[in-house]
C-alpha cells in the first residue's frame, strides 16, 4: 500500500506510512489542522500546522513512518506550541535538546512504527493535553459559528484565539475553514458533483467552493480532480 494510517492507544494520535514507488512523487499537502512528527529514513522532524497546501518533492523508493496529532495532542506530547512551527518543517533536534532529540532518532531507526507508537504511549502517561483542543476540534468540525463557539466554551472571540494558537498553529475560524476544506475534498474524491459537495459542506455556492480550494489548497476544482485521477 502506498499509503496506510491506523489510531494508537493515545487519543488524537494517529500513526501512518507512505511509500513512493519506482519514479520521483511532488504531492500536494492540504492543510489539516495537525502537526506531525516523522522519519523518512535519515532524519526526524516536525511538520507544523500548515496554513495551506504545499507542495513536496519524494525521491524514488523513499518511505514515510510519522505520528499525525490532532487536537492539540502533538503540542503538548512534544513540548512545542504549534504557532512555533506553522508552515515549517525543522529537524527535531531544532526544538529539542540535541542529545535526546538523538536518542529517539536512534529509536526510530530501528523500528520505526513501534518505536514511535512507544514513544507516544510513554509520553501520554506524562503529558496534560489542554482539554480546549478537543473541544474547539469538534466545535469547528461542525461548523459552530465563532461566536456561538466562543460562547459556549466561556471565552471571549479574542481569548479563544489566543488559546487556539498554541494548539493549532493558528485560530478557530482558520481551522474551521481547513477542516471544512479536508470534506470538500473527501467528497471530490468521491466523484460528487461540486454544486452539491458545495452545498453539503456548508459552502455559499459552487463559486464559494472554488474561492476556497484556491486560497488553501492553491488549486482549482478541476485542478484537484486532474490530480486525483493522475
Amino acid at each position: 500500500m502506498p499509503y496506510h494510517e491506523r489510531p494508537t492507544p493515545v487519543a488524537g494520535a494517529v500513526l501512518w506510512r507512505r511509500s513512493v514507488g519506482a519514479a520521483p512523487e511532488l504531492t500536494r499537502i492540504l492543510p489539516d489542522g495537525c502537526l506531525d512528527l516523522l522519519w523518512d529514513g535519515r532524519r526526524l522532524f516536525v511538520a507544523g500546522p500548515d496554513t495551506a497546501a504545499r507542495r513536496h518533492q519524494s525521491e524514488a523508493g523513499a518511505s514515510y513512518v510519522g505520528l499525525r496529532f490532532s487536537g492539540g495532542t502533538g503540542p503538548a506530547l512534544l513540548g512545542v506550541p504549534a504557532d512555533e512551527v506553522r508552515d515549517q518543517t525543522p529537524n527535531l533536534e531544532e526544538l529539542w535538546p540535541s542529545r535526546q532529540a538523538r536518542l529517539l532518532a536512534e529509536r526510530v531507526a530501528e523500528n520505526p512504527e513501534a518505536a514511535l507508537e512507544a514513544w507516544a504511549i510513554e509520553c501520554a502517561g506524562c503529558s496534560e493535553v489542554d482539554p480546549l483542543g478537543p473541544q474547539v476540534l469538534g466545535l469547528a468540525a461542525a461548523g459552530t459559528p465563532i461566536a456561538v463557539m466562543a460562547e459556549r466554551l466561556g471565552l471571549s472571540p479574542r481569548h479563544l484565539y489566543r488559546r487556539c494558537l498554541p494548539l493549532f498553529g493558528y485560530g478557530p475560524r482558520r481551522l474551521a475553514r481547513v477542516l471544512r476544506l479536508g470534506r470538500a475534498v473527501g467528497e471530490v474524491r468521491m466523484g460528487l458533483p461540486l454544486a452539491q459537495v458545495a452545498a453539503g459542506c456548508g459552502y455559499v455556492d459552487q463559486a464559494h467552493l472554488s474561492r476556497e480550494m484556491r486560497a488553501l489548497a492553491k488549486t482549482t476544482p478541476g485542478g484537484l480532480l486532474r490530480e486525483l485521477a493522475s
